[in-house]
C-alpha cells in the first residue's frame, strides 16, 4: 500500500509535495510523538491524492457543547515560499474536553496564496485521551484542508463547526 503510494507521489507536479516531504517534515516538527505520523498521511494522500501545501502550527482548543479553537502555524508552499498564518473558530455539539495540539494541515487546490485565508468548514469527531493522532476534512469552494493533530488533553465529541484562517492574530472566531 505505501509502495504504491510513493510510486504515485514520485509524479509529484513541481508544485506539489511527496508523501516522503510531507512524513519528513512532520517528523522534523512532530518529534518523539511522531509514530502515526506516516499512517495518517498516507490516509490523506490515499484519499485526497497530493497537497500543493502544508501548515505547521500549534492550537488549543476546548468545548462544552459549544467550542472554540486558536492556533498559529506556517503555511508552506514550493512556489511561492512561507507565509505566517493564525486561525481561530467555533463549533457547536456534542464535545466535551480541551487539548493543547501540534497540528500539521496538509493543503490541497490551493490556486493562490491569498486563497487559503478564508473559513472552511467541516464535521469533526474526536476521542483524544492524554495523546494521539486526528485526522479531520475542512473545505472552502475547491480548497481542502486536512489538519492532522497530535497532543495532550482529553476531548470526546462530535462537533459541526469551522476555522477562520488569517494573516492576523485575532480573538473573535466569527
Amino acid at each position: 500500500m505505501l509502495a504504491a503510494t510513493q510510486a504515485a507521489a514520485q509524479q509529484t507536479g513541481s508544485d506539489q509535495y511527496s508523501v516522503q516531504e510531507i512524513v519528513d517534515a512532520g517528523h522534523s516538527f512532530f518529534g518523539s510523538t511522531s509514530g502515526g505520523l506516516a499512517k495518517a498521511v498516507e490516509a490523506a494522500f490515499q484519499k485526497y491524492g497530493l497537497p500543493n501545501g502544508y501548515i505547521l502550527g500549534q492550537e488549543g482548543s476546548g468545548a462544552f457543547i459549544a467550542g472554540l479553537t486558536y492556533g498559529e502555524g506556517q503555511l508552506n508552499t514550493k512556489n511561492a515560499g512561507e507565509h505566517p498564518l493564525y486561525w481561530q473558530g467555533p463549533s457547536l455539539g456534542l464535545d466535551y474536553g480541551g487539548q493543547g495540539t501540534r497540528v500539521m494541515m496538509l493543503v490541497y487546490d490551493l490556486p493562490s496564496t491569498d486563497a487559503i485565508y478564508a473559513r472552511f468548514g467541516g464535521v469533526s469527531g474526536q476521542a483524544f485521551v492524554i495523546a494521539g493522532f486526528g485526522m479531520t476534512l475542512l473545505k472552502n469552494n475547491n480548497v481542502l484542508v486536512v489538519p492532522i493533530r497530535t497532543g495532550v488533553g482529553a476531548r470526546l465529541g462530535l462537533n459541526v463547526g469551522y476555522i477562520k484562517i488569517t494573516q492576523n492574530p485575532t480573538w473573535n472566531p466569527f
